[in-house]
């Protein structure tokens, strides 16, 4: 795949109220930061760009995005950079499609002075990169864990549930939000670094989604075909969610299970609303990216790199969980409150 492929977007800010001459000469001079997510149709990427562009043009840096065309598409990503080291960037802010695979590619940005962030998800090991600014997605999935057993009362030890992950690398969100579901849904979790090694008879199975709405449909058939007794539909995110319900409803599931998800996207909060997803775990990209931004921002100024935030390894971004269907015990805010902070 060559440049050509990935979506490229400039966004030059003007700078204060200085005089023209200067204020060009300042706008030249602008810090080049550059965004790589994972998809540029993505809802949760599309508010994380948008959250990067607004906060670009209110520091004054020249910010240009880069996206591939699925979750997983490394290569394009690795151009990416490549692209961004060249054109002399001071900062990259990165959701990486595969947390192993673009380590190498990540220390030669950061050997050639080029601050690295890693939003969203977290760089394996975890400081192949600079900084982390992102959600706790083991704590997400065991938000939406906790909430299933508990909405389902004593049918839980009996449930049937389906899991639709992301991509077969099984990057450290994937693992994470899964095996944080099992543990709030009451599942042990055998081995702490991979997903699909369970034994708890619970466990229906596991398909890949590549995170999108088409995915999470034939995932949700293919699962379908191997356990007809699913009742329980864990979804890496809410587009994979949107097509699992699709599925269910094609065969007359839909009310019969219950599917939650993670990420608290504009659209997913309506899906919580129509009663298509029972529980979502919300997340804040905007927040992300605009931390990110300001990073590297400091760093062209100052030189100085994000600090550990309460001695964790990265900055926690928070999650919330939304529901119109409360739980005991558990904290939760309406899909009407969902609405009005999806994705700020």
């Amino acid at each position: 795949m060559t440049l050509k492929s990935l979506v490229v977007t400039t966004a030059l800010a003007a700078i204060g109220s200085l005089g023209l001459g200067l204020g060009a000469a300042n706008a030249q001079a602008a810090p080049l930061v550059c965004l790589i997510t994972k998809t540029d149709t993505n809802p949760f990427f599309v508010k994380m760009k948008e959250g990067a562009l607004a906060k670009a043009k209110e520091v004054g840096v020249n910010l240009q995005t880069y996206a591939g065309k699925i979750d997983g598409d490394v290569d394009s990503q690795v151009q990416a950079i490549e692209s961004c080291i060249a054109g002399g960037a001071k900062g990259i802010l990165i959701t990486a499609s595969d947390t192993k695979a673009i380590v190498p590619k990540v220390k030669q940005a950061r050997d050639a002075g080029i601050l690295v962030i890693a939003l969203d998800t977290a760089l394996e090991p975890i400081d192949s990169a600079d900084a982390t600014f992102a959600t706790d997605n083991f704590e997400a999935g065991k938000l939406i864990g906790e909430w299933a057993k508990t909405t389902l009362g004593d049918k839980a030890k009996d449930a049937k549930i389906a899991f639709l992950d992301l991509i077969p690398a099984q990057p450290s969100v994937d693992v994470m939000r899964d095996q944080g579901f099992m543990t709030g849904f009451g599942i042990d979790v055998k081995n702490k670094g991979v997903i699909g090694d369970e034994s708890d008879p619970r466990i229906a199975g596991h398909d890949i989604t590549n995170g999108n709405e088409e995915g999470g449909r034939t995932a949700m058939e293919n699962l379908l075909q191997k356990d007809p007794s699913i009742n329980v539909v864990y979804t890496i995110n809410e587009p994979a969610a949107a097509g699992a319900y699709e599925a269910l409803k094609a065969v007359g599931m839909e009310k019969q299970v219950t599917i939650v998800s993670i990420d608290g996207g504009c659209p997913g909060v309506k899906n919580v609303k129509a009663g298509i997803i029972g529980a979502t775990s919300m997340q804040y990209p905007l927040k992300m990216a605009a931390l990110g931004v300001e990073a590297v921002k400091k760093f062209a100024e100052t030189g100085q790199k994000p600090e550990k935030t309460a001695g964790l390894d990265f900055t926690n971004t928070g999650v919330d969980l939304i529901t119109d269907k409360p739980a005991a015990g558990l904290k939760s805010m309406t899909s009407d409150e969902g609405a009005k902070a999806c994705w700020g």
